[in-house]
């Protein structure tokens, strides 16, 4: 476990596997604070955020691909275990859901009365 040292706002901001001055804190390594500390870019920006944008993006295209496997009858839907059969179908509810949202406003802007 290492030992951390933080700033006057309580942020982490050194690690050290071993104790030293100003490192007494003892932390298991997937804390939280570790974790920012870790993750976070130079520019105080967590790293992680930009992952999180990047996997977001990411599962659209994971999703088209499986519909276009099992459209060209490469995969069965049934061939993806449950879970996953689930998450896609889930997504593909929410999204049809969005897109009926989305309708309720003219293409002008002008609002449609439901």
């Amino acid at each position: 476990m290492p030992y951390v040292s933080r700033d006057a706002l309580g942020k982490v901001i050194a690690l050290s596997e071993d104790k030293a001055e100003g490192l007494a804190e003892n932390l298991p390594a997937s804390h939280p604070d570790i974790l920012d500390f870790l993750f976070r870019d130079t520019d105080g920006e967590r790293a992680s955020a930009r992952f999180l944008a990047s996997d977001l993006a990411f599962i659209r295209v994971v999703e088209d691909l499986v519909a276009v496997l099992v459209e060209k009858r490469v995969i069965a839907f049934t061939d993806l275990p449950a879970a996953a059969q689930d998450k896609l179908l889930d997504r593909r509810s929410m999204r049809s859901y969005l897109s009926g949202v989305s309708g309720v406003f003219g293409a002008d802007g002008e609002g449609k009365i439901i």
